[in-house]
């Protein structure tokens, strides 16, 4: 039985891990604001695939929250540093209520979910959100996403990329895509399927 990626990062040892508090408070951020989309779409499209993400997010935020109250402690040197510091905190804990939050709405995914309500929603839903991979042999390797013209010819906006172990949010144009990239995207279902062909190498050109 294979092992979920944020079950595996859920029992590694954490580390701490130098980086400013600019750096951790934008991933933060990052984190809150994609992982409410991401966890709405798992509900709404019984999506487990979608879960996984949001649960690999929480984990991660567990992770920065962990990595700012030790950068935090390090850099108070007296009384006047802790008390600007304690608002910094609050925010990043604010951040990670937010995550937990909802990493507990895909607990839902557990339950037989058939209230009337859920395929209204779905059925009313201009946007969808759809994880997709970049095959090797598509003609988007190595192309920036101004290049694809993924937003004017679809219609998709892309959330953010999973590059290995790294994630890119709310990518700009100028960033150059790569073979085995993950993206997370939102969009309607139409340009999600044309998308979907250009990243798979079905076809060239989005048109």
């Amino acid at each position: 039985m294979k092992v979920p990626r944020w079950k595996k990062a859920e029992f590694e040892e954490i580390e701490y891990e130098p980086k400013s508090i600019r750096e951790l408070l934008k991933e933060m951020k990052n984190i809150s604001e994609l992982i409410v989309d991401l966890a709405y779409s798992a509900i709404l499209f019984n999506s487990k695939e979608i879960a996984e993400e949001v649960r690999y997010l929480e984990v991660r935020m567990d992770k920065l929250n962990y990595d700012i109250r030790i950068t935090a402690m390090l850099a108070a040197r007296n009384t006047e540093d802790a008390e600007k510091m304690a608002g910094i905190l609050q925010i990043a804990q604010a951040s990670n209520t937010i995550s937990n939050a909802a990493g507990d709405m895909v607990k839902l995914l557990a339950y037989k979910l058939n209230h009337p309500i859920l395929p209204h929603l779905i059925k009313e839903s201009d946007e969808i959100i759809r994880k997709m991979s970049i095959d090797e042999k598509s003609s988007a390797v190595n192309k920036t996403i101004s290049e694809l013209r993924i937003s004017s010819e679809t219609g998709v906006r892309i959330l953010a990329i999973r590059r290995k172990s790294r994630w890119i949010y709310a990518p700009k144009g100028s960033v150059v895509l790569k073979k085995g990239d993950i993206l997370i995207c939102i969009g309607p279902e139409e340009g999600m399927n044309q998308l979907r062909e250009l990243l798979k190498g079905k076809i060239e050109v989005l048109e």
